[in-house]
């Protein structure tokens, strides 16, 4: 297993617009479905899921802004500027009505993209959303340190010996992951591929913390899927109740899972997802363009 082949099926793209560069990956065919990923993350972060997921749909992965190797946002930009770039990769995609999931910072973007752009968004599926205990003292503490000093990159140097050794796998994810050895290989390297790349964390970060969603949520007017680790040390299970109650959306929580359920459960929320999506009233246009090729993700720009 190479870190340079964590999607199979899959086809780089990028964006080039004025303002910078934005960089994603698509493969599969059927219905529309793009994901998300965390602060600090990377489209690598759904290594495990996005596979299983382009069996029955069109998936559309991004770096967001900062982040992989999609360029950053300019100084104080706010998070309605990452849901529009996302929104520009999606239209370039023709990836209407699409359902939109999102895991932590990429379900707060994937909120604010349902709220400015409906006609893009057929449907939410928000794991572990931020956007409530985010704005907590603790975790506003925590996001500083973390966006200034980025320990999670200097571990990311290390993530092959991390991914070979549960020992390593348990210590490096802990706090994040319910217990780190349950992360497959794949899974450790999606996630510290884009902690070794982000570039901007803290206009994300900052972002984050300027938005509190809650006031807005009775205008969300698509079908809502939540989705949550019962052991989550970085966002609350309690989060998820609030969100399920101003959404009237359903809440699933996956025992035994911490922050990084999409690596932690990928199975488990594929399922999940696909019970959702055919009970939801969610368009099913297909997407499909063109026949995908095996995708490498491209060596690093001397980062």
């Amino acid at each position: 297993m190479s870190e340079a082949t964590l999607f199979a099926g899959f086809e780089e793209r990028v964006l080039d617009l004025a303002a910078g560069r934005m960089r994603y990956v698509v493969g599969g065919a059927g219905p529309a479905l793009v994901l998300l990923h965390g602060l600090g993350g990377a489209a690598t972060n759904w290594a495990e899921m996005a596979p299983l997921l382009a069996r029955r749909h069109r998936v559309l992965v991004p770096d967001l802004p900062g982040h992989g190797y999609s360029d950053p946002l300019p100084a104080g930009a706010g998070l309605g500027t990452f849901a529009e770039r996302v929104a520009l990769v999606a239209e370039r995609e023709e990836l209407a009505a699409a359902t939109v999931a999102g895991h932590s910072f990429g379900g707060l973007v994937a909120l604010r993209l349902a709220l400015a752009r409906p006609g893009l968004v057929g449907a939410l599926a928000l794991a572990a959303p931020a956007g409530i205990s985010s704005a907590s003292l603790r975790n506003r503490l925590g996001l500083a340190v973390t966006t200034r000093l980025r320990p999670a990159r200097r571990v990311a140097r290390h993530r092959r010996g991390i991914a070979a050794s549960q020992s390593l796998a348990r210590a490096a994810f802990f706090g994040l992951a319910a217990d780190g050895r349950d992360l497959s290989p794949e899974a450790i390297l999606g996630f510290l591929e884009g902690a070794a790349l982000a570039t901007d964390t803290r206009t994300a970060a900052r972002a984050m913390l300027a938005w509190d969603p809650r006031p807005e949520l009775d205008r969300v007017g698509c079908p809502v899927l939540l989705l949550w680790g019962a052991r989550d040390r970085v966002l609350p299970v309690e989060d998820g109740f609030e969100y399920a109650r101003r959404l009237r959306a359903p809440l699933r929580v996956l025992p035994g899972t911490g922050h990084l359920l999409i690596g932690e459960r990928p199975a488990e929320c594929v399922r999940l997802l696909g019970a959702f999506l055919e009970t939801a009233p969610v368009p099913l246009r297909d997407s499909s363009a063109g026949v995908p090729r095996r995708f490498r993700l491209p060596a690093p720009r001397g980062r």
